[in-house]
């Protein structure tokens, strides 16, 4: 099966050595992404639930990049940096898959890359799953 990679053009990708997101055959994957737009500003400073929202936006931008969409993603983890604040990305989540219901993880964590960013979210899809 034929390798694609898709970069979001981030400086870190080239650096770290990743890609936003990798299809091969049906399956794809998607890095794990925080709220920076394409200038590299934080979306939703201090809101969960707006990094979820933008955070899952941008996501889906990169799965028709790659001819898919949100209907074939199968599961999502969500990397939170205050498990407190897990209604407001659950919701920003749920309007999202309500329909699809993927299988989801939410893990506390320490930190992520930047001191602002609240939540890092990854995927995977199955094309016509």
């Amino acid at each position: 099966m034929q390798r694609q990679n898709f970069s979001s053009g981030a400086k870190w990708e080239e650096i770290v050595g990743y890609s936003r997101l990798v299809r091969v055959g049906d399956m794809i994957w998607v890095s794990g992404t925080v709220a920076a737009d394409d200038n590299g500003d934080i979306v939703g400073k201090n809101d969960a639930y707006q990094q979820t929202k933008f955070i899952l936006q941008k996501i889906e931008k990169y799965l028709v990049k790659a001819g898919a969409s949100l209907q074939d993603v199968v599961r999502t983890r969500m990397f939170v940096t205050d498990i407190s604040k897990w209604e407001d990305i659950g919701k920003a989540h749920g309007e999202c898959f309500k329909d699809i219901k993927p299988v989801t993880s939410m893990i506390e964590v320490k930190a992520l890359i930047g001191e602002d960013y609240l939540v890092e979210i990854e995927i995977e899809a199955v094309m016509n799953s």
